[in-house]
């Protein structure tokens, strides 16, 4: 058994040092003095300065913070109710269909599924004129279609362990099936809709394969511009704008976990 515990732990500290030592030593040489990223000359905060002075990473920063933050938000609806029609009608016509379209992305390469979508724009703009040219409506639809997929397992695995107990109780006393959703439901899956929408947020961020096929002139994401930026060579102000990246989204993850935290009833 000891030896088991040694083994455990030595692997777990592995684990941890190798993914976190290179967070780490990023967030450190973001404050480098020298432009040479991995060569240290003292402590600065220039890089930061350069960084939001810089309009092209503001810019696209917006942008990647409005289309992950529809995209979420619409992924997040869509996919809670493919969810609860996936759980609550158990026998339909082409249910299995439906189970198939939804996991399809989840195992479907992301070429695949940007030249897919990029091919049907082109086809969509041809036969009705919509969407005219690409731009932040076709990357909005593109992360709605690849994180609903994971909304929907999300909350599909929260409903079946669910008990619905409460919910035939309600039905029993004469409630509506829609108030007894936003009433009884909706808060008991809120935790799983917390999470589909944090997960949804977070590939619309960091998603670059996808939006390089159904993006345009002027809808530059973040990933995009760094992509183009590290090609020539990792600079200091990348590492800021990593560093940034990571406070807010360890400060995202701090708040939903406080959130999700069982309250004590006095």
């Amino acid at each position: 058994m000891k030896k088991n515990s040694w083994f455990i732990t030595i692997a777990t500290i592995l684990g941890f040092a190798f993914l976190y030592i290179p967070i780490i030593s990023l967030i450190i040489f973001s404050f480098n003095e020298s432009k040479l990223v991995t060569v240290w000359s003292g402590f600065s905060t220039k890089w930061y300065g350069k960084l939001l002075s810089d309009p092209q990473i503001l810019g696209a920063a917006w942008i990647s913070l409005k289309i992950a933050f529809v995209s979420a938000s619409l992924a997040m609806v869509l996919g809670t109710l493919a969810a609860f029609v996936l759980v609550r009608f158990r026998k339909f016509h082409g249910k299995n269909l439906l189970s198939g379209m939804i996991t399809a992305p989840l195992v479907m390469p992301d070429v695949i599924i940007g030249l897919s979508l990029l091919l049907l724009f082109i086809s969509m703009e041809s036969i009705f004129g919509w969407p005219a040219g690409r731009g932040l409506t076709t990357i909005i639809i593109a992360h709605t279609t690849f994180s609903m997929a994971y909304v929907a397992i999300v909350v599909q695995s929260r409903m079946i362990d669910m008990d619905g107990g409460l919910e035939e109780a309600a039905l029993d006393l004469g409630a509506k099936p829609v108030r007894v959703f936003f009433d009884i439901t909706l808060p008991m899956i809120s935790p799983a809709l917390v999470s589909g929408w944090l997960l949804s947020f977070t590939l619309s961020l960091d998603d670059l394969v996808i939006a390089s096929f159904v993006s345009g002139p002027g809808a530059s994401t973040l990933p995009m511009v760094i992509f183009s930026k590290v090609r020539l060579g990792v600079s200091p102000d990348i590492n800021a704008l990593a560093t940034i990246i990571i406070v807010i989204v360890a400060i995202g993850v701090v708040i939903a976990s406080m959130q999700m935290k069982p309250r004590k009833t006095s």
